[in-house]
């Protein structure tokens, strides 16, 4: 008899493989090819309906939606994930020295991190950005910096249950060096917990960097973002809703294919 458990976990994996596939497709052809110029304006074609020529319609310049929404996903995502990569990197190192070794340094660190995650994102991101201006480089550096005390709690809370354990004790009476007892031993071990982490992450730095792209400290014109042309498509709600339609869209649908894929790989490792 079949496992409809099993079955279910199937459908998650199948269904976010496809949609992110699909979704990473479409990003990296928009990174070489569009439709149309995502920056060319056409005063003649402005709010167009949807249609053969114009999948999703054109915006208030005459500007192709669909080629702007190709753009504006490969920034999104290319932000993601340089900031999860920053976040993760520096939270595994913070992590797992916290969790290892724990004493004075961990009370610190975490407590830095706790100071961090106090101010709200988005006030925070506005500061450094502020200071620092307005550049993907600032953007990332800002939202990364953010991300940090998310995954160094993740793999501190790991790494404190597993440096304990039998097969740790047994590496460091055979004198396996530190370092590849927490990144050779532990860190594989903390994989099924930082894999959901991970997609939360990129997926909250698409809502982070859409949210400031919104506020106007974040991407800035004429280059494409998905936060810019909804801030820019909230004007047209009615008399062209297509435009903030198909922006919309593309963000719900590129945050729910990564956390389908992500919740199909933690069930079938379960």
């Amino acid at each position: 008899m079949k496992n409809p458990t099993k079955k279910k976990k199937n459908r998650y994996l199948l269904t976010g493989g496809i949609l992110s596939g699909f979704m990473t497709a479409l990003i990296v052809c928009g990174f070489f090819w569009t439709p149309y110029s995502t920056t060319a304006m056409n005063a003649r074609e402005k709010l167009q309906p949807p249609s053969w020529r114009h999948l999703l319609g054109t915006d208030n310049f005459g500007r192709d939606v669909f080629s702007r929404v190709m753009q504006g996903a490969g920034t999104s995502f290319l932000i993601a994930v340089m900031v999860v990569v920053i976040g993760c990197a520096a939270g595994i190192l913070i992590g797992s020295l916290c969790g290892y070794y724990g004493g004075i340094a961990d009370l610190i660190l975490m407590r830095i991190c706790d100071t961090i995650t106090a101010f709200p994102a988005i006030l925070l991101s506005l500061v450094i950005i502020s200071i620092a201006g307005s550049s993907e480089s600032n953007i990332v550096l800002a939202l990364g910096i953010l991300f940090i005390p998310s995954f160094a709690r993740v793999v501190r809370t790991q790494y404190a249950g597993i440096r304990d354990l039998n097969y740790i004790k047994a590496a460091r009476l055979e004198g396996v060096r530190t370092p590849r007892i927490l990144y050779a031993h532990i860190l594989p071990n903390t994989l099924p917990i930082l894999i959901p982490a991970l997609t939360i992450g990129f997926n909250n730095a698409i809502l982070a960097e859409a949210s400031m792209s919104f506020l106007g400290i974040g991407i800035q014109p004429p280059k494409a973002s998905l936060g810019s042309m909804l801030k820019d498509s909230q004007n047209y709600l009615a008399s062209a809703p297509w435009y903030v339609l198909g922006t919309g869209f593309m963000m719900v649908v590129l945050i729910l294919a990564f956390s389908l894929l992500s919740e199909g790989i933690q069930q079938s490792t379960t």
